[in-house]
């Protein structure tokens, strides 16, 4: 992976994308005030140097019949390195899953989980996660509403470059 220095239009493009990742490269490259060449040679840096994991579509839970979102406080009884990594990866192989954060503090383990619904939850929560090796306990937090759910990082576009100050 190489260094890329952030410049305005770098900021810019990574917005954009962040925004509409489906958008076209000439209407990415009139956005920043570039033609569509260089536009495209530096999306190709910024992915190539790791600013840009991947492209997805944003799906309706509620659409496809996912009712449930739960957030499960997970604790482990060890925190050896060894324990919090067979953890993860067996959390990974979890589809109902969508997040794993590790946490400092009381919680070990903060899960974003999705379910058809609270019995779909239940059976997970009792034939997998409560059941897992290493599992201490389980404190569970359903959501009732999402009131903001924005994915990725907040660039500031208009701030000046670093040669610029």
């Amino acid at each position: 992976m190489q260094k890329v220095k952030l410049d305005r239009i770098d900021r810019r493009i990574l917005a954009d994308l962040q925004d509409d990742g489906r958008m076209t490269n000439v209407e990415l490259a009139r956005r920043a005030g570039i033609s569509a060449p260089p536009c495209l040679r530096r999306v190709r840096a910024l992915e190539e140097a790791g600013f840009v994991r991947g492209y997805h579509a944003e799906l309706d839970p509620s659409a496809l019949g996912f009712n449930v979102t739960v957030f499960a406080h997970v604790g482990l009884n060890s925190q050896a390195e060894a324990d919090l990594n067979a953890f993860e990866e067996l959390v990974g192989s979890w589809p109902e899953v969508r997040e794993c954060h590790m946490l400092a503090g009381e919680t070990d383990f903060l899960l974003k989980i999705v379910e058809k619904d609270w019995d779909s939850y239940q059976q997970f929560l009792t034939k997998n996660l409560t059941a897992a090796p290493n599992v201490a306990h389980v404190k569970s937090s359903m959501t009732i509403r999402s009131a903001k759910t924005t994915p990725g990082v907040p660039i500031k576009v208009d701030v000046p470059d670093e040669d610029e100050e």
